[in-house]
């Protein structure tokens, strides 16, 4: 067993060294690095943000379908990038920047076993409504949520782009054995997508607590911010639970009871009917991002 132990932590340090040595890991995209210098200027105004973050209409889009998202629940259409940085304050827009810059920033040409489209709406999904808990729950930083929850799988599109063979392995073993993509993960790498998502956090300087959230998604009793990692586990199950914006990496996953402690529910049917009552808002999300 100690031998196994050993080889595990053998085969997991080859594979961070292999991160870490790959030339074309993205470095940081120019939006984000200009969006992130212009909010540490106290001058800067919505018309200046408005127009660095014009430079990539497709960053534009996506901003907007943040805004208008039924899981935001703004009162008001959206229309213009200058109108969304009002909205939304310009703390909520750098964390939105910062995750669809990641997130497309990984994007590869080669999808070869990655269903780009469900992956897409499973972070959208799961970012909304990691949103809109931290709002019922009075969770301070709401906009950190949404960021956590767009980031929280990106180690899975990390590992089908730069080590596709062993993406494709993971998938088999899965089949093979009858468990889960975490397991298969450590054992084909020795580390797991969470892993990855935090050291990308770590090697871009980006805020600690995101590293913390995604490294611990699936074991929120383990992070330092625990309320927040909580968030993100629930958003997370209640798209398997809802059948609505789920990603098949995470299929099969059990409710962790440490959500339940979190968040006060007396028992599972309080949490099922809690749940529940997102299920019309969820289809409604998922209608607007396929048209």
């Amino acid at each position: 067993m100690d031998n196994q132990v050993a080889e595990l932590e053998k085969i997991r340090e080859r594979k961070i060294n292999n991160l870490m040595s790959i030339r074309n890991l993205p470095s940081i995209p120019v939006v984000m690095f200009e969006v992130t210098k212009l909010l540490e200027n106290p001058k800067t105004n919505a018309n200046d943000l408005g127009k660095v973050i014009s430079m990539d209409q497709g960053l534009v889009a996506k901003i907007l379908t943040v805004a208008n998202s039924p899981l935001y629940g703004l009162p008001r259409r959206v229309s213009t990038i200058e109108f969304a940085i009002v909205i939304l304050g310009f703390e909520h827009i750098k964390n939105i920047v910062i995750a669809l810059s990641m997130i497309e920033a990984f994007k590869g040409n080669e999808e070869k076993g990655l269903d780009r489209k469900n992956y897409w709406l499973h972070s959208l999904v799961t970012a909304f409504a990691a949103k809109r808990i931290a709002d019922d729950f009075r969770y301070r930083k709401s906009g950190e949520a949404f960021t956590a929850g767009l980031l929280h799988d990106l180690g899975i599109s990390v590992i089908q782009r730069f080590f596709n063979a062993d993406f494709l392995k993971i998938t088999d073993y899965v089949k093979e054995n009858n468990c889960d993509y975490l397991t298969a993960e450590k054992q084909i790498l020795g580390i797991d997508h969470q892993d990855i998502g935090q050291f990308l956090i770590e090697k871009w300087n980006l805020p600690p607590v995101l590293g913390d959230v995604i490294v611990n998604h699936h074991t929120p009793e383990k992070a330092e911010n625990k309320q927040l990692t909580a968030i993100i586990t629930l958003a997370d199950y209640m798209t398997q639970k809802l059948d609505t914006g789920a990603y098949y990496w995470d299929a099969g996953m059990q409710l962790n009871p440490f959500i339940l402690e979190t968040f006060k529910f007396t028992d599972e049917d309080k949490l099922d009917s809690y749940i529940a009552g997102y299920q019309e808002l969820f289809l409604s999300q998922i209608e607007l991002l396929e048209i």
